[in-house]
């Protein structure tokens, strides 16, 4: 049984894939300057490391807001056409990457800063 859309082309009058697909932007965005905040402060520190972890961070996080614009697409497809929700991991294992990437470089910024203090 199909669901027919209002004339926005929108599924449901609550928004609920529209505010998750905004929720995961704004994650992504988050974890994207915080990756290159953190090569930044900890480039003098790290060096290559640091731009390395900086960089693979924000990738990351660039590919978890591709994921999680393609999931909702598949998922506003999904439920105009069937009326059932298909969506996938793949923004949640890619921001939770970013997550460890970031975790571990700010990590090893306070082993070095106590190593050289």
């Amino acid at each position: 049984m199909t669901r027919a859309a209002d004339e926005d082309g929108v599924y449901d009058p609550g928004l609920q894939t529209e505010r998750t697909l905004l929720a995961w932007r704004r994650t992504c965005l988050a974890f994207g300057v915080a990756s290159l905040v953190v090569m930044r402060f900890t480039v003098e520190a790290a060096g290559v490391v640091a731009v390395f972890a900086g960089v693979v961070g924000a990738g990351l996080a660039v590919a978890a807001y591709v994921a999680a614009a393609i999931g909702y697409r598949r998922a506003n497809t999904a439920l105009h056409t069937t009326g059932e929700l298909n969506h996938g991991a793949a923004p949640i294992a890619l921001a939770t990457a970013a997550a460890l990437v970031l975790g571990v470089a700010c990590a090893g910024y306070l082993i070095l800063g106590a190593l050289n203090g």
